[in-house]
């Protein structure tokens, strides 16, 4: 009989790379902290050229788990690190702009992930989280602030509710998943007729939920937090309901 022959999958040198990396940190020999040899050793340990080992650690900093410092020293080379919340919120920004995800996808994750983080909150949140989170609501409710600033105040309420949860990958979604919209919704909040209205109203909102969390009032919490994001971001929706996938 004769031998069925199937392709070889062929992989980039950097892949390689990446996997050797990926596999230490997988079996626990890498941890966050934790200092990789220097590229001129690295490197033909590895077997591979600097330069496919410069374009791996590229990658791992993209997706957020390395840092790389340049220059000499003791605080030089490349680090293990635990930044997901920026790299994810630049991922998902992308595919949502490519249009892998709707924007009907992205407001029933939105619902979902803060219908949660509020009811928890309400359950675990610090006193001093909500104080913090009660200095954002009382900034966006001072008279004159500019429509820029409230949506970076907005996006921030939210995240900390989330971060106040008890849960870091809740908080890691909630922000790339708000991080990603954020555009779209400055531009809804730049086109409202009344502005000082608009925010007026919002940030009656932001104080009920904080009262509601405050209060341990988790379920109530939940569906005013579901109420008031598909007050704007699902008419964002019916807007592009039209539109092609990643359109703007």
């Amino acid at each position: 009989m004769p031998v069925e022959w199937q392709p070889v999958r062929q992989s980039r040198t950097h892949e390689l790379v990446l996997q050797s990396i990926e596999q230490r940190v997988f079996a626990g020999e890498l941890r966050a902290g934790d200092r990789l040899p220097p590229e001129r050793e690295l490197a033909p340990v590895l077997g591979v050229s600097r330069s496919a080992l410069r374009e791996a650690l590229r990658v791992l900093e993209t997706i957020g788990v390395l840092v790389a410092q340049p220059g000499r020293g003791p605080d030089a080379g490349a680090r293990i690190v635990r930044h997901p919340d920026d790299a994810l919120g630049r991922l998902l920004r992308l595919h949502f702009a490519l249009g892998s995800y709707s924007l009907e996808d992205v407001l029933e994750a939105r619902v979902v992930l803060e219908r949660s983080s509020f009811e928890a909150a309400a359950r675990n949140a610090s006193s001093e989280d909500l104080d913090e989170a009660e200095a954002l609501v009382v900034r966006m409710g001072e008279p004159g602030v500019p429509v820029l600033e409230f949506n970076d105040l907005d996006t921030r309420f939210h995240v900390h509710i989330a971060r106040s949860s008890g849960n870091e990958l809740t908080s890691t979604l909630t922000s790339a998943v708000r991080e990603s919209v954020r555009p779209l919704i400055l531009r809804a909040l730049e086109a409202a007729e009344d502005w000082p209205a608009t925010a007026a109203a919002l940030n009656a909102e932001h104080t009920e939920l904080l009262r509601l969390v405050r209060a341990g009032e988790g379920a109530s919490a939940a569906d005013l937090v579901e109420k008031h994001i598909r007050s704007l971001h699902g008419t964002l929706v019916d807007e592009n309901s039209d539109r092609a996938p990643g359109d703007s």
